[in-house]
């Protein structure tokens, strides 16, 4: 029992930095850092104590989701998450290039032209964009029934989990691997091109993204 307590206790502290990292991405929002931290160590409790190891991915894929459930819990606890005003003047900066890039280029600028465009880094850009959208009511009228509509939501943080999961099933990948799936989703490039650039034919950058995809899926799922 002594034994099993140690290697418990070693698992927590070694893990700590899940929490920190967790708690970073959802600062900003209306909650201190010590209480996200705080919740976070709950979270991360209950993962070292739930992870099944048998189930063949990594403790940080599993431990992060529920990590973030327990900050969640604040949120909605405190109710309405606030925005800074510097995040939304952010919003507004990237409302107004953007308008610029579709009447200059004639399309939709993604998040990393955006990014660039302004000098932000990737993941604040989607967060002054979500902070600029209009803000959708919850009890909408439905114009038939007269009738209020539960309208479904995705939260942010929601997103924050997916990302930061995503973020660990990649750092599990091999460096190839890596590359395939940074330079196909992350740079839009075609299979032809990624095939060129890793010494690969088309054939074999298709078999290897349909493996690596099916690999993360089940990591995921």
């Amino acid at each position: 029992m002594i034994l099993e307590k140690q290697k418990r206790d070693k698992k927590i502290q070694e893990n700590l930095g899940l929490v920190h990292s967790c708690a970073h991405k959802l600062t900003g929002r209306g909650v201190d850092y010590d209480d996200l931290f705080q919740a976070g160590c709950v979270g991360l409790i209950k993962a070292v104590d739930g992870f099944d190891e048998t189930r063949g991915f990594s403790f940080s894929t599993y431990a992060v989701p529920v990590i973030l459930g327990e900050m969640k819990r604040i949120f909605r606890d405190d109710g309405t998450v606030s925005v800074s005003r510097s995040l939304k003047e952010k919003g507004r900066k990237i409302n107004f290039e953007r308008e610029a890039f579709i009447r200059k280029y004639d399309r939709e600028p993604t998040v990393k032209e955006l990014a660039q465009r302004l000098g932000f880094d990737e993941y604040e850009t989607v967060q002054a964009i979500t902070a600029s959208m209009p803000v959708i009511s919850l009890t909408a009228q439905d114009n038939e029934t007269d009738t209020q509509l539960d309208i479904p939501v995705a939260s942010p943080e929601d997103s924050v989990s997916t990302a930061l999961a995503l973020e660990q099933v990649m750092n599990d990948l091999d460096e190839r691997d890596k590359d395939i799936i940074r330079l196909r989703y992350y740079s839009g490039l075609t299979q032809t091109v990624i095939a060129k650039r890793l010494g690969m034919t088309q054939v074999q950058v298709s078999r290897r993204e349909k493996a690596i995809l099916k690999q993360m899926r089940s990591k995921l799922l």
